[in-house]
Protein backbone atom coordinates (compact mmCIF):
# COMPACT_ATOMS: atom_id res chain seq x y z
CA UNK A 1 0.00 0.00 0.00
CA UNK A 2 1.33 3.29 -0.95
CA UNK A 3 1.94 6.10 2.03
CA UNK A 4 -0.59 8.12 0.45
CA UNK A 5 -3.34 5.17 0.40
CA UNK A 6 -1.81 4.48 4.20
CA UNK A 7 -2.70 7.78 5.30
CA UNK A 8 -5.74 8.20 4.05
CA UNK A 9 -6.94 5.02 5.37
CA UNK A 10 -5.78 5.59 8.94
CA UNK A 11 -7.73 9.60 8.62
CA UNK A 12 -10.61 7.71 7.27
CA UNK A 13 -11.12 6.32 10.80
CA UNK A 14 -9.91 9.19 12.88
CA UNK A 15 -14.05 11.32 12.83
CA UNK A 16 -15.44 7.45 14.29
CA UNK A 17 -12.55 7.39 16.94
CA UNK A 18 -12.72 10.99 18.53
CA UNK A 19 -15.69 9.92 20.74
CA UNK A 20 -13.55 7.64 22.64
CA UNK A 21 -10.56 9.68 22.67
CA UNK A 22 -11.38 12.04 25.88
CA UNK A 23 -7.67 11.73 27.42
CA UNK A 24 -4.51 12.27 26.57
CA UNK A 25 -3.64 8.04 26.69
CA UNK A 26 -6.29 6.99 24.71
CA UNK A 27 -5.57 9.68 22.11
CA UNK A 28 -2.29 8.61 22.20
CA UNK A 29 -3.13 4.59 21.66
CA UNK A 30 -6.17 5.41 19.27
CA UNK A 31 -4.70 8.25 16.79
CA UNK A 32 -0.94 9.33 17.80
CA UNK A 33 0.98 5.69 17.75
CA UNK A 34 -1.34 4.64 14.42
CA UNK A 35 -0.12 7.55 12.80
CA UNK A 36 3.85 7.32 13.78
CA UNK A 37 3.49 3.45 12.67
CA UNK A 38 1.86 4.57 9.16
CA UNK A 39 5.50 7.01 9.03
CA UNK A 40 7.23 3.47 9.38
CA UNK A 41 8.43 3.67 12.75
CA UNK A 42 7.85 0.85 15.07
CA UNK A 43 5.70 2.22 17.95
CA UNK A 44 6.76 -1.37 20.07
CA UNK A 45 10.67 -1.52 19.03
CA UNK A 46 12.32 1.37 22.03
CA UNK A 47 15.15 1.27 19.27
CA UNK A 48 13.41 3.28 16.93
CA UNK A 49 10.13 4.48 18.89
CA UNK A 50 11.01 5.72 22.89
CA UNK A 51 7.75 6.12 25.15
CA UNK A 52 8.58 8.86 27.62
CA UNK A 53 12.00 9.86 26.49
CA UNK A 54 13.81 11.25 29.00
CA UNK A 55 16.67 13.70 29.65
CA UNK A 56 18.19 16.12 32.25
CA UNK A 57 17.78 19.53 31.74
CA UNK A 58 19.64 22.05 33.46
CA UNK A 59 18.68 22.02 36.91
CA UNK A 60 15.64 19.99 35.68
CA UNK A 61 15.80 16.31 36.15
CA UNK A 62 14.03 13.49 35.28
CA UNK A 63 12.15 15.95 32.13
CA UNK A 64 9.75 13.69 29.81
CA UNK A 65 8.22 14.01 26.28
CA UNK A 66 5.47 11.89 24.97
CA UNK A 67 7.73 9.97 22.03
CA UNK A 68 11.34 10.13 20.58
CA UNK A 69 11.94 8.74 17.37
CA UNK A 70 15.62 7.32 17.04
CA UNK A 71 17.99 6.57 14.59
CA UNK A 72 21.08 5.55 15.15
CA UNK A 73 20.23 5.51 19.10
CA UNK A 74 19.62 9.13 18.79
CA UNK A 75 16.75 11.03 19.06
CA UNK A 76 15.51 13.13 15.53
CA UNK A 77 12.33 13.35 15.89
CA UNK A 78 10.07 14.60 19.34
CA UNK A 79 6.48 14.56 20.19
CA UNK A 80 4.55 16.19 22.96
CA UNK A 81 0.79 15.12 22.75
CA UNK A 82 -2.36 16.29 24.06
CA UNK A 83 -5.86 15.16 23.98
CA UNK A 84 -7.35 15.24 21.03
CA UNK A 85 -10.06 17.88 22.23
CA UNK A 86 -7.01 20.54 23.08
CA UNK A 87 -6.82 23.20 20.90
CA UNK A 88 -2.91 23.42 20.30
CA UNK A 89 -3.13 27.67 19.65
CA UNK A 90 -3.63 27.45 23.44
CA UNK A 91 -1.06 24.77 23.57
CA UNK A 92 2.68 25.89 24.41
CA UNK A 93 4.87 23.38 23.09
CA UNK A 94 7.07 24.09 26.78
CA UNK A 95 8.80 20.78 26.81
CA UNK A 96 9.88 20.92 22.88
CA UNK A 97 11.31 24.34 23.58
CA UNK A 98 13.28 22.86 26.32
CA UNK A 99 14.23 19.55 24.53
CA UNK A 100 15.78 21.62 21.57
CA UNK A 101 18.11 23.65 23.82
CA UNK A 102 19.09 20.53 25.72
CA UNK A 103 19.00 17.81 23.15
CA UNK A 104 21.38 19.16 20.16
CA UNK A 105 20.59 16.14 18.29
CA UNK A 106 17.40 16.76 17.60
CA UNK A 107 16.17 19.19 14.70
CA UNK A 108 12.23 18.11 14.49
CA UNK A 109 9.36 18.81 17.25
CA UNK A 110 5.98 17.55 16.72
CA UNK A 111 2.71 19.37 18.68
CA UNK A 112 0.17 17.29 18.04
CA UNK A 113 -4.06 16.31 19.51
CA UNK A 114 -4.03 13.12 17.13
CA UNK A 115 -5.78 15.68 14.52
CA UNK A 116 -3.61 18.30 13.98
CA UNK A 117 0.49 17.82 13.57
CA UNK A 118 2.54 20.55 13.95
CA UNK A 119 6.26 20.18 12.72
CA UNK A 120 8.70 22.69 14.33
CA UNK A 121 12.76 23.36 13.86
CA UNK A 122 15.51 25.34 14.59
CA UNK A 123 15.24 27.76 11.69
CA UNK A 124 15.34 31.16 13.61
CA UNK A 125 18.41 30.22 16.01
CA UNK A 126 20.01 27.05 16.23
CA UNK A 127 19.66 24.82 19.20
CA UNK A 128 16.54 27.08 19.76
CA UNK A 129 13.03 25.50 18.30
CA UNK A 130 11.43 28.26 16.83
CA UNK A 131 8.08 30.03 18.37
CA UNK A 132 6.04 28.76 14.88
CA UNK A 133 5.95 26.03 13.00
CA UNK A 134 7.48 25.18 9.45
CA UNK A 135 4.74 22.69 8.64
CA UNK A 136 1.00 21.92 9.65
CA UNK A 137 -0.77 18.33 8.86
CA UNK A 138 -4.07 17.83 9.32
CA UNK A 139 -5.60 14.54 9.45
CA UNK A 140 -9.07 15.48 8.78
CA UNK A 141 -8.30 17.64 5.63
CA UNK A 142 -5.85 14.94 3.77
CA UNK A 143 -4.70 16.20 1.00
CA UNK A 144 -1.48 15.60 -2.21
CA UNK A 145 0.71 18.12 -1.46
CA UNK A 146 0.90 18.02 2.33
CA UNK A 147 1.21 14.10 2.05
CA UNK A 148 4.09 14.58 -0.22
CA UNK A 149 5.78 16.82 2.48
CA UNK A 150 4.97 14.25 5.27
CA UNK A 151 6.56 12.06 3.38
CA UNK A 152 9.76 13.44 3.87
CA UNK A 153 9.56 12.21 7.39
CA UNK A 154 9.08 8.29 6.77
CA UNK A 155 11.54 5.94 7.61
CA UNK A 156 12.49 5.08 4.68
CA UNK A 157 12.97 8.31 3.18
CA UNK A 158 14.37 10.45 6.14
CA UNK A 159 16.84 12.80 4.91
CA UNK A 160 17.78 15.93 7.63
CA UNK A 161 19.30 18.25 4.45
CA UNK A 162 16.37 17.51 2.23
CA UNK A 163 14.21 18.61 4.90
CA UNK A 164 16.11 21.41 6.37
CA UNK A 165 16.32 22.53 2.85
CA UNK A 166 12.70 22.91 2.14
CA UNK A 167 11.55 23.46 5.50
CA UNK A 168 12.37 27.44 5.72
CA UNK A 169 10.89 27.69 2.33
CA UNK A 170 8.06 25.69 3.62
CA UNK A 171 7.40 27.77 6.58
CA UNK A 172 7.50 31.06 4.88
CA UNK A 173 5.35 30.16 1.78
CA UNK A 174 2.53 28.64 4.43
CA UNK A 175 1.62 32.04 6.14
CA UNK A 176 2.14 33.89 2.94
CA UNK A 177 -0.57 31.31 1.68
CA UNK A 178 -2.69 31.59 4.67
CA UNK A 179 -2.94 35.43 4.51
CA UNK A 180 -3.77 34.87 0.55
CA UNK A 181 -6.10 32.65 1.92
CA UNK A 182 -7.97 35.38 4.57
CA UNK A 183 -7.49 38.50 1.91
CA UNK A 184 -9.19 36.26 -0.63
CA UNK A 185 -12.18 35.74 1.58
CA UNK A 186 -12.39 39.16 3.67
CA UNK A 187 -10.01 41.62 1.68
CA UNK A 188 -8.26 44.53 3.63
CA UNK A 189 -8.51 48.00 3.22
CA UNK A 190 -4.68 48.15 2.42
CA UNK A 191 -5.05 44.88 -0.17
CA UNK A 192 -8.55 46.91 -1.40
CA UNK A 193 -6.45 50.00 -1.42
CA UNK A 194 -3.82 48.68 -3.94
CA UNK A 195 -5.70 47.26 -6.43
CA UNK A 196 -8.61 50.73 -6.20
CA UNK A 197 -5.55 52.82 -7.00
CA UNK A 198 -4.58 51.07 -10.02
CA UNK A 199 -8.17 51.64 -11.85
CA UNK A 200 -10.31 54.14 -9.77
CA UNK A 201 -8.87 58.18 -9.76
CA UNK A 202 -11.82 59.30 -7.53
CA UNK A 203 -11.66 60.17 -3.90
CA UNK A 204 -11.93 56.95 -1.76
CA UNK A 205 -15.08 57.54 -0.03
CA UNK A 206 -16.35 55.00 2.61
CA UNK A 207 -19.24 53.76 0.00
CA UNK A 208 -16.05 53.81 -2.79
CA UNK A 209 -14.73 51.74 -0.44
CA UNK A 210 -17.20 49.01 0.19
CA UNK A 211 -17.92 48.71 -3.13
CA UNK A 212 -14.45 48.15 -3.74
CA UNK A 213 -13.97 45.77 -1.23
CA UNK A 214 -16.47 43.30 -2.65
CA UNK A 215 -15.70 44.00 -6.16
CA UNK A 216 -11.89 42.80 -5.45
CA UNK A 217 -13.24 39.65 -3.45
CA UNK A 218 -15.16 38.96 -6.78
CA UNK A 219 -12.13 39.82 -9.02
CA UNK A 220 -9.97 37.24 -6.66
CA UNK A 221 -12.80 34.80 -6.35
CA UNK A 222 -12.74 34.87 -10.44
CA UNK A 223 -9.07 34.48 -11.38
CA UNK A 224 -8.85 31.55 -9.05
CA UNK A 225 -11.73 29.80 -10.80
CA UNK A 226 -10.05 30.77 -13.88
CA UNK A 227 -6.74 29.58 -12.66
CA UNK A 228 -8.37 26.29 -11.68
CA UNK A 229 -10.11 25.29 -15.24
CA UNK A 230 -7.06 25.99 -17.26
CA UNK A 231 -4.69 24.14 -15.07
CA UNK A 232 -7.86 21.41 -15.45
CA UNK A 233 -7.60 21.16 -19.04
CA UNK A 234 -3.49 20.99 -19.42
CA UNK A 235 -2.55 18.34 -16.09
CA UNK A 236 -5.91 16.11 -16.65
CA UNK A 237 -6.88 16.32 -20.16
CA UNK A 238 -3.21 16.11 -22.01
CA UNK A 239 -1.89 18.00 -24.30
CA UNK A 240 -3.45 15.33 -26.81
CA UNK A 241 -6.98 15.49 -25.39
CA UNK A 242 -9.75 17.54 -26.62
CA UNK A 243 -10.23 20.45 -24.05
CA UNK A 244 -12.74 20.19 -21.25
CA UNK A 245 -16.48 21.18 -23.27
CA UNK A 246 -18.51 24.07 -21.58
CA UNK A 247 -21.49 22.24 -21.42
CA UNK A 248 -23.26 19.46 -19.95
CA UNK A 249 -22.42 15.54 -21.50
CA UNK A 250 -24.09 16.03 -24.98
CA UNK A 251 -22.71 12.94 -26.31
CA UNK A 252 -24.09 10.98 -23.92
CA UNK A 253 -27.23 8.96 -24.36
CA UNK A 254 -30.88 10.09 -23.38
CA UNK A 255 -30.75 7.16 -20.88
CA UNK A 256 -27.56 7.71 -19.29
CA UNK A 257 -27.60 11.50 -18.79
CA UNK A 258 -28.55 12.84 -16.11
CA UNK A 259 -30.52 15.52 -15.32
CA UNK A 260 -29.26 19.18 -15.66
CA UNK A 261 -29.98 22.24 -14.04
CA UNK A 262 -31.09 24.75 -16.44
CA UNK A 263 -32.61 26.94 -14.24
CA UNK A 264 -30.09 29.71 -14.42
CA UNK A 265 -29.11 29.68 -17.70
CA UNK A 266 -26.20 32.19 -17.14
CA UNK A 267 -24.26 30.23 -14.26
CA UNK A 268 -20.83 29.06 -15.56
CA UNK A 269 -19.17 25.77 -15.06
CA UNK A 270 -16.74 25.96 -12.17
CA UNK A 271 -14.67 22.94 -10.97
CA UNK A 272 -14.04 23.70 -7.43
CA UNK A 273 -10.93 22.47 -5.18
CA UNK A 274 -13.06 20.24 -3.66
CA UNK A 275 -13.99 17.91 -6.85
CA UNK A 276 -10.63 18.34 -7.86
CA UNK A 277 -9.76 16.19 -4.53
CA UNK A 278 -12.43 13.96 -5.31
CA UNK A 279 -11.11 13.48 -8.82
CA UNK A 280 -8.04 12.75 -7.39
CA UNK A 281 -9.64 10.22 -4.62
CA UNK A 282 -10.87 8.35 -7.22
CA UNK A 283 -7.46 7.74 -9.25
CA UNK A 284 -5.50 6.79 -5.69
CA UNK A 285 -8.84 4.21 -5.73
CA UNK A 286 -8.00 2.41 -9.14
CA UNK A 287 -4.25 3.13 -8.87
CA UNK A 288 -3.58 -0.43 -8.40
CA UNK A 289 -6.30 -1.72 -11.04
CA UNK A 290 -5.92 0.56 -13.66
CA UNK A 291 -3.27 3.25 -15.57
CA UNK A 292 -4.63 6.36 -13.37
CA UNK A 293 -3.70 8.24 -17.28
CA UNK A 294 -7.32 6.16 -18.48
CA UNK A 295 -9.40 8.42 -15.81
CA UNK A 296 -10.47 11.48 -16.54
CA UNK A 297 -12.96 14.25 -15.74
CA UNK A 298 -15.34 16.05 -17.22
CA UNK A 299 -16.91 18.94 -15.33
CA UNK A 300 -20.78 19.87 -15.45
CA UNK A 301 -23.57 22.43 -14.61
CA UNK A 302 -24.91 19.95 -12.17
CA UNK A 303 -22.29 17.21 -10.96
CA UNK A 304 -18.70 16.68 -11.72
CA UNK A 305 -18.51 13.53 -13.80
CA UNK A 306 -15.23 10.79 -13.80
CA UNK A 307 -14.89 8.57 -16.88
CA UNK A 308 -12.88 6.02 -18.41
CA UNK A 309 -10.65 6.42 -21.18
CA UNK A 310 -12.77 9.97 -21.11
CA UNK A 311 -15.36 8.16 -22.59
CA UNK A 312 -18.89 9.37 -21.79
CA UNK A 313 -20.23 5.75 -22.03
CA UNK A 314 -17.99 4.85 -19.41
CA UNK A 315 -19.05 6.68 -16.67
CA UNK A 316 -17.22 5.60 -13.52
CA UNK A 317 -18.75 7.98 -10.81
CA UNK A 318 -20.17 11.39 -10.49
CA UNK A 319 -19.42 13.40 -7.57
CA UNK A 320 -22.72 16.00 -6.67
CA UNK A 321 -20.98 18.60 -4.63
CA UNK A 322 -22.95 21.91 -5.74
CA UNK A 323 -25.00 21.54 -3.00
CA UNK A 324 -25.06 21.83 1.07
CA UNK A 325 -25.35 17.33 1.21
CA UNK A 326 -22.76 16.14 -1.20
CA UNK A 327 -23.35 12.87 -2.79
CA UNK A 328 -21.34 10.12 -4.41
CA UNK A 329 -23.14 8.61 -7.62
CA UNK A 330 -22.29 4.88 -8.19
CA UNK A 331 -23.18 3.27 -11.45
CA UNK A 332 -24.84 -0.14 -11.15
CA UNK A 333 -24.27 -2.80 -14.07
CA UNK A 334 -26.99 -1.31 -15.98
CA UNK A 335 -25.53 2.18 -15.71
CA UNK A 336 -28.33 3.54 -13.57
CA UNK A 337 -26.86 5.83 -10.64
CA UNK A 338 -27.69 5.27 -7.33
CA UNK A 339 -26.81 8.83 -5.22
CA UNK A 340 -24.68 8.15 -1.80
CA UNK A 341 -24.39 11.03 0.85
CA UNK A 342 -21.28 11.53 2.07
CA UNK A 343 -19.40 14.04 4.43
CA UNK A 344 -16.17 14.72 2.63
CA UNK A 345 -13.81 13.43 0.12
CA UNK A 346 -12.77 10.41 2.96
CA UNK A 347 -16.08 8.68 2.74
CA UNK A 348 -15.73 8.06 -1.67
CA UNK A 349 -13.10 5.31 -0.41
CA UNK A 350 -16.06 3.83 1.45
CA UNK A 351 -17.13 2.90 -1.90
CA UNK A 352 -13.80 1.88 -3.52
CA UNK A 353 -15.53 -1.53 -4.27
CA UNK A 354 -18.30 -0.60 -6.33
CA UNK A 355 -16.03 2.24 -8.41
CA UNK A 356 -13.09 -0.62 -9.32
CA UNK A 357 -16.48 -3.28 -10.44
CA UNK A 358 -17.44 -0.25 -12.48
CA UNK A 359 -14.28 -0.03 -13.99
CA UNK A 360 -13.94 -3.87 -13.93
CA UNK A 361 -17.25 -4.39 -15.77
CA UNK A 362 -16.14 -2.06 -18.95
CA UNK A 363 -12.89 -3.68 -19.86
CA UNK A 364 -14.49 -7.27 -18.84
CA UNK A 365 -16.95 -5.83 -22.01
Amino acid sequence: MDFIDRIRNLASRVPTQLDYCQTEEATKNALIMPFINALGYDVFDPTEVVPEFTADIGTKKGEKVDYAIMKDSKPIILFECKWSGADLNKEHASQLHRYFTAVPEVRFGVLTNGILYRFYSDLDAPNRMDDKPFFEFNMLDVRERTVVELKKFTKSTFDLDEIMTTASELKYTDAIRKIIAQEFETPSEGFMRFFASQVYSGRMTQPVREQFTEITRQALRRFLNDQINERLQSAIQGPDQPPISASPLAEESESELEEEDVSDPSREIVTTKDEIEGFFAVKSILRDVIDIKRVHMRDTKSYCGILLDDNNRKPICRLHFNRTQWYLGVLGEDKQEQRMAIDGIDNIYDYAEQIIATVNRYDAG
